[in-house]
Formats: C-alpha cells, sequence, structure tokens
C-alpha cells in the first residue's frame, strides 16, 4: 500500500500532511511545501516505499497527483510519474 502525502491550502498558508511522524508541516508559500513534499516522497521512495503525492490548489481543485516508485537509491535514478 502507497505512503500518501498530500500539498493543502490553509487558513494562514499552505500544509503538507501525510503518512509520517512530523505531519503536518506548515510552510507560508505553496511552493515550499511543494517542494517539502517532493522532498519527504523522494525520501521515502529511497528508501521502498512506494508513494502518492496530492497537490490540491487554493480552491480545493487537484492541481496535480503524482506517483514516485520505490527503488533503491544506488541503483536507479529517482523518478515521479503523473498519475
Amino acid at each position: 500500500m502507497p505512503c500518501f502525502i498530500f500539498v493543502e491550502p490553509s487558513s494562514d498558508g499552505w500544509i503538507v500532511r501525510g503518512d509520517f511522524r512530523d505531519s503536518p508541516l506548515q510552510f507560508t508559500t505553496g511552493a515550499r511545501a511543494e517542494q517539502a513534499a517532493r522532498d519527504w516522497a523522494h525520501r521515502l521512495a529511497d528508501a521502498g516505499e512506494p508513494v502518492v503525492l496530492e497537490i490540491r490548489l487554493r480552491d480545493g481543485a487537484r492541481a496535480g497527483r503524482f506517483l514516485f516508485p520505490p527503488h533503491a537509491a544506488d541503483t536507479e535514478a529517482g523518478l515521479a510519474l503523473r498519475a
């Protein structure tokens, strides 16, 4: 079963929430939130976990959904697939 990470607007910025201990993380801009979410997704994929990253717009509409397949960090380049 994949791990899920979400980037969503909040009342005072943007949050990254998901299947990790420090969830949710708060950010002032959507760009910083998205970069942090992608970093988490790459780390989890490097550790062998499949990850689904979903990014929402201010109005709640889905801006994108990406799959980060699991891989060994030393044998394959990290990539994300648009889902």
